[in-house]
């Protein structure tokens, strides 16, 4: 199977490729994406076939591979809540724009395409776990510039949905839930949100600053060991029997439920335990304050994200392992061991 990872340089797309290469011999990858640095270990592996590009402006080579490939997998995207309030146009431009183009081309040449959904297109749905069949999407006002993230990735979804009835194009879309591990973001950036959570707290200890807890750290997520969420993806790329044809699913882990302000206290908690880090850790201030405050007035949240997996389940006999605790320490290792 020839793979086509856009995006193969970011946090998915690295952990995915590497998993690719340890269990299937047989796949080959082209990966594309604008840095190698988090991938520079397999650039010597001959299934490991890594072109420079940046999907903004490069058009012709990306369409030339997505002709050459089997599966698509266009993982390219801004994913910092930060950014969404500050540059929401960049979020659209790559996030939407880029990756329609690439759908299209998907339709055009007849590829099999399996695209990241995310949890944020369920928005601030009431619903007690999100449900990919019947969970609404619901977000809030425009001037809440958040949620273009969320309308991006969700008008893809719908965009996608529509080629599989009107052409026939394979997909599966997939909605991580806060997955996490090594190589999320650069804990070494000691910039506030320039992060997602859980790099944003190391990196706060690691710079001796406060970690903050945006309205208290009372908004609950599930949190997503990568290592449990790469063997989701693999058995969609493997697609046994065509099981994940035209599917959506979400991969999360339900049994994580913890609040900000709980994992907050554990990281720091499990940060003495390593020599590294152990003074900034019994140094670091935990304080409360509000979205405004560290995000600006664009800025809304949802209370409480907790995926339905069922799903992935039944189709996929996945089921995730990893408990939050576990997680964050096998990130601390690798950074601080």
């Amino acid at each position: 199977m020839n793979i086509l990872i856009i995006g193969a340089g970011g946090f998915i797309g690295s952990h995915l490729s590497e998993q690719i290469l340890k269990s299937h011999k047989d796949w080959k990858i082209t990966a594309l994406d604008i840095s190698s640095n988090k991938v520079s270990h397999m650039l010597p592996d001959e299934n490991f076939d890594f072109h420079k590009c940046d999907i903004l402006k490069e058009f012709d080579i990306q369409e030339e591979k997505i002709k050459q490939s089997d599966v698509v997998l266009p993982l390219a995207a801004i994913a910092s809540p930060l950014i969404y309030v500050q540059d929401p146009l960049r979020v659209f431009e790559l996030d939407f724009e880029a990756n329609l183009r690439i759908v299209r081309w998907c339709v055009q040449y007849k590829k099999r395409v399996i695209f990241p959904s995310t949890s944020e297109v369920y928005g601030m749905c009431p619903d007690e776990e999100y449900d990919e069949e019947n969970s609404n999407c619901v977000t809030g006002p425009i001037c809440k510039q958040r949620w273009i993230y969320s309308c991006s990735k969700q008008m893809l979804d719908r965009v996608i949905y529509a080629h599989g009835i009107r052409d026939s194009l394979q997909y599966t879309l997939f909605r991580p839930f806060n997955w996490i591990g090594s190589r999320l973001d650069d804990i070494y950036n000691e910039n506030n949100g320039s992060s997602r959570v859980v790099t944003q707290f190391l990196s706060n200890i690691l710079h001796n600053k406060p970690i903050n807890l945006v309205d208290g750290g009372k908004q609950i997520r599930c949190f997503t060991d990568i290592s449990d969420a790469i063997i989701a993806l693999i058995r969609i790329i493997e697609n046994k029997n065509g099981c994940a044809n035209q599917q959506i699913f979400n991969i999360g882990n339900p049994y994580n439920e913890l609040s900000i302000k709980e994992l907050a206290y554990m990281i720091v908690d499990l940060a003495k335990g390593y020599d590294k880090i152990r003074d900034k850790a019994n140094n670091t201030d935990i304080r409360e304050l509000t979205a405004a405050e560290y995000y600006g007035k664009s800025y809304q949240d949802v209370r409480r994200r907790v995926p339905s997996i069922k799903k992935a389940e039944q189709i996929l006999g996945w089921k995730p392992t990893t408990s939050t605790r576990e997680s964050i320490k096998k990130i601390m290792d690798y950074y601080f061991r």
